[in-house]
């Protein structure tokens, strides 16, 4: 581990700790256990800032979480420990890690079958509840402990400094792009190609936002993967977000702007193509 870094929990399963909130509580972290990830940069954040980088672990898969938590809860109850709540906390935004649901049904599994009366909490940003399955997922949960800091909108960029393109001008979205199973859904995995997206905020209009994105790499479903994973789908992606009735067939992306070189004659070819009028109407 770095010496710059101030991460907190360096396993996948730690505790039990004493919260005066939530009385006896077992963690889980689906983070990393040497780096931070994060869709929000928050100035006051106990694991430190994002800067610190994802580390080099990776993400612990619902296997090993399953394993882990299986051992805890066993030794814990053979031990006569008690219980009042598994919370999901650790190095970063749990409800990030792509396995999030499935992951939280193994957890209610293990609870029922060693704590039947303990609580299962979440400690989320709630960046990624636009997620019909991360939505879905968190239904299912005891207590959901969904933060807001401030309802102005400034006040929450300067103190929570989120990763989301509605909340910030510009940025560069730097997260690497992996295949999810044998489909052509992509997610963003540590162990995935390196993937750079820029974007810009042209206008905003009724929770909506126009974006000019420019591509550094090219990975499959790019733009799409990285929009949604900071927490901002495009409109009608019916693959990463949800499907929308006023673009049958289609979702909000559109290529404005080409610049290539034509292979044969070496000229410069640049190609422009307005926003048309079935996207404008959106916002």
């Amino acid at each position: 581990m770095s010496k710059d870094q101030t991460i907190l929990f360096h396993s996948t399963i730690f505790g039990p700790i004493h919260s005066r909130r939530l009385g006896v509580s077992l963690g889980v972290n689906l983070m990393p256990s040497d780096g931070k990830i994060c869709s929000f940069d928050c100035l006051y954040c106990e694991a430190g800032y994002n800067a610190q980088g994802a580390g080099k672990a990776g993400l612990p898969s619902a296997e090993q979480v399953e394993r882990d938590l299986d051992a805890k809860l066993a030794e814990m109850k053979r031990n006569g420990d008690p219980l009042d709540v598994i919370t999901f906390s650790g190095n970063g935004e749990p409800t990030l890690h792509p396995e999030f649901p499935r992951i939280i049904d193994i957890v209610t599994r293990l609870r029922d079958k060693y704590y039947p009366d303990a609580k299962i909490s979440v400690l989320t940003n709630s960046t990624r509840i636009f997620d019909p399955a991360v939505a879905e997922a968190l239904k299912r949960v005891d207590n959901n402990i969904l933060k807001l800091d401030s309802a102005i909108a400034h006040t929450m960029r300067a103190i929570n400094q989120p990763l989301n393109p509605g909340c910030l001008p510009e940025g560069v979205i730097d997260a690497p792009i992996a295949r999810l199973g044998e489909g052509a859904r992509r997610i963003v995995r540590l162990d995935g190609q390196r993937a750079v997206t820029h974007y810009r905020v042209e206008k905003t209009s009724h929770g909506r936002a126009l974006l000019r994105l420019r591509l550094e790499t090219g990975r499959t479903h790019q733009i799409r993967v990285h929009l949604a994973h900071i927490g901002c789908p495009i409109v009608g992606d019916y693959l990463y977000g949800q499907p929308l009735d006023a673009l049958p067939g289609r979702f909000a992306l559109h290529s404005a702007y080409l610049h290539l070189t034509q292979p044969i004659t070496g000229q410069a070819v640049e190609l422009h193509e307005p926003l048309p009028d079935v996207l404008r109407a959106l916002l």
